[in-house]
C-alpha cells in the first residue's frame, strides 16, 4: 500500500509543478490565491509541494480565482487539432482524493480525454472509483457535470436527494449544489463531463 501511495504522489508531483507555475505566472502570490479561492493556505502550500492528494473542490476553487480551466491544471502540450485517445487509457493519470478532509489517500483515478485541446469549454474523464466511502462531506463548486456509469454501480448525493446510478445509466446536474458520488461497494467505472466556468 505504501509502494502504491508513493507512486501516486510522484505521479501528482508533476501535476504540483504546474499548479504552482500557473500562479506564478499570473504573478498571483500564494496567499492571495488562498484569499480568492477561499482555499486555506496550509492546503494550498501542501498541494504546491505535492506533499497532499487534492480534491476537486479545491482545484475547480483554485481554476475559478486564477481564470483558468480545471483542465489546464492536467494539460502538457497544447494541441490545436482534435485530440484522440485509443482505448479509454490515456497517458495523462493523475489522483485525486474524493474527499476535501482526505488528503494522504486517492479513490479516484482520473484519465484525461481533452487533455491539451486549446480553447476548449468541458473537460472530459474516464474515472475509476476504487471503492466506497463510509465518510464524506457535500461539496459544490459552479458548473455542471454529466456523468454515465461505464461499470459497476454509484451513489450520487445531490442537495438532500440520493441516486443510485448504474451500469448504462447516467446523470447530469448542476454542480452548484452540494453533491458528492462514490461506489456503492465495489469499484466503479465513469465517464464525467465536467463544465466548470472561469
Amino acid at each position: 500500500m505504501d509502494k502504491i501511495k508513493g507512486e501516486i504522489m510522484e505521479k501528482n508531483t508533476k501535476f504540483a509543478s504546474k499548479v504552482k507555475s500557473i500562479r506564478e505566472r499570473q504573478q498571483m502570490s500564494i496567499e492571495e490565491l488562498a484569499d480568492k479561492s477561499g482555499v486555506k493556505l496550509d492546503v494550498l502550500q501542501a498541494m504546491e509541494d505535492g506533499e497532499i492528494i487534492p480534491s476537486l473542490t479545491p482545484l475547480t476553487k483554485m481554476a475559478r480565482a486564477l481564470g483558468v480551466r480545471l483542465g489546464t491544471f492536467l494539460d502538457d502540450v497544447p494541441q490545436m487539432g482534435p485530440v484522440v485517445v485509443r482505448g479509454g487509457k490515456p497517458d495523462n493519470v493523475f489522483y485525486f482524493s474524493g474527499r476535501e478532509d482526505v488528503t494522504d489517500d486517492s479513490n479516484l483515478e482520473f484519465h484525461a480525454l481533452g487533455a491539451g485541446k486549446i480553447d476548449r469549454n468541458i473537460d472530459p474523464f474516464i474515472i475509476d472509483i476504487d471503492s466506497k466511502e463510509e465518510e464524506y462531506n457535500l461539496s459544490s463548486h459552479e458548473g455542471e457535470e454529466f456523468i454515465y456509469v461505464l461499470e459497476g454501480e454509484i451513489e450520487v448525493e445531490y442537495g438532500k436527494d440520493k441516486f443510485t446510478v448504474e451500469k448504462g445509466d447516467s446523470i447530469f446536474y448542476d454542480s452548484v449544489v452540494p453533491h458528492h458520488l462514490h461506489s456503492t461497494g465495489k469499484p466503479a467505472k465513469i465517464l464525467a463531463v465536467l463544465y466548470t466556468p472561469f
